[in-house]
């Protein structure tokens, strides 16, 4: 009996620390969604972008999506973002979509322009880029070889 009772106290032990690695591998990875003022962007084509997915300016984080859906008078994808309330960004920022290497995490890219009127809340960047279409290129590449 007194060996049930040890195990079972082994095994809360094992999964207290399993939680406590969770939680700190979360904090420090800065994985939580930004709180911040909306914006929106209007693309093409979102590839496998995701809710949650970080907005960085320069390769720095400074948003979250927040969620995806298609406009349906235009049929684009409209990706709502939230964007660190210190960060103000000009009107003429350009939006993409991209990927930490070739199998890394996609994300948005926000390149600010120079424009002296900033983004309000709500607002909805129009200027922007696709994802970049890995299979249609490397099938192009192929193709275009065998010639």
């Amino acid at each position: 009996m007194t060996r049930n009772i040890a195990e079972t106290l082994i095994g809360a032990v094992v999964l207290l620390v399993a939680a406590g690695f969770l939680f700190f591998a979360y904090d420090s990875a800065d994985m939580q969604a930004v709180d911040g003022y909306p914006i929106a962007a209007k693309f093409t084509a979102v590839g496998s972008l995701k809710t949650g997915a970080d907005v960085r300016v320069s390769g720095i984080r400074i948003g979250t999506v927040v969620s995806q859906g298609i406009e349906p008078d235009s049929f684009l994808a409209r990706v709502d973002m939230s964007i660190e309330s210190s960060i103000s960004l000009p009107e003429d920022t350009y939006a993409s979509i991209s990927q930490d290497g070739l199998l890394g995490d996609t994300y948005i890219k926000l390149e600010p322009g120079g424009a002296d009127e900033m983004l309000k809340a709500g607002a909805v960047i129009t200027d922007t880029a696709p994802a970049p279409d890995l299979f249609g290129l490397i099938n192009q590449l192929v193709y275009s070889s065998e010639k």
